[in-house]
């Protein structure tokens, strides 16, 4: 089953890309749709991806997650796992305890983090695109990863009006694709969203592979 693309926030992320082939009749970018960073807007995660990054112990406010999917990560301390499966792989979710932002974890199986954010953006189906409200605030990517920051207006029940997203999909250390989306309410500070997503990415390490 496609996902509905209005439906954005828990239990309905997006999941069309984990663990899932589209093929190479996909395109992998509309025209104008250029990967840039937009000026006004708060610096990417970037460096920041490199699973081999990850530190000795987690940072203040922050736990080490040994998740039973098979990596740790570090999440906010008081933030409350759930998991639902995806179409053929587990989607992990980190919640806040108030306040509406997330954490949101799961596997992809394209060949590298852009191929596989773009899709997530421009697929016909189901891309971000067809979100009501979206509008892309910065792009970003490097040779193991690529990142997109938008917002839309959600029309869930419990998470309705705008939010912020950021979607980072980077090469963890033993070569396995994974996306990391962090998202809150756009009126939320950027950095209450950027900080907990680079911190997860930065910590992430899949269970057996030599990180740091």
């Amino acid at each position: 089953m496609v996902p509905d693309p209005r439906q954005l926030d828990r239990r309905h992320g997006h999941f069309g890309h984990e663990r899932q082939r589209h093929g190479h009749h996909h395109a992998l970018a509309e025209p104008g749709a250029q990967w840039q960073r937009h000026p006004d807007t708060p610096t990417p995660t970037g460096t920041a991806t490199a699973s081999a990054l990850a530190s000795a112990s987690p940072s203040v406010g922050y736990r080490r997650a040994q998740d039973p999917v098979g990596y740790s990560v570090d999440v906010p301390e008081g933030w409350v796992r759930s998991q639902q499966q995806g179409k053929l792989a587990p989607v992990v979710y980190y919640d806040a305890p108030s306040g509406g932002r997330q954490l949101q974890i799961f596997e992809v199986t394209e060949s590298t983090p852009y191929e596989s954010l773009t899709l997530a953006e421009t697929d016909s189906g189901f891309g971000f695109r067809k979100l009501p409200g979206f509008q892309v605030v910065e792009r970003d990517r490097g040779d193991t990863w690529a990142e997109l920051f938008y917002r839309y207006d959600s029309t869930q029940k419990g998470l309705k009006g705008p939010r912020q997203v950021i979607d980072h999909r980077f090469r963890a250390a033993d070569g396995t694709l994974y996306a990391i989306r962090s998202s809150a309410p756009a009126s939320a500070d950027p950095e209450q969203v950027r900080e907990p997503l680079a911190t997860a990415v930065r910590s992430f390490c899949p269970t057996d592979a030599q990180c740091g």
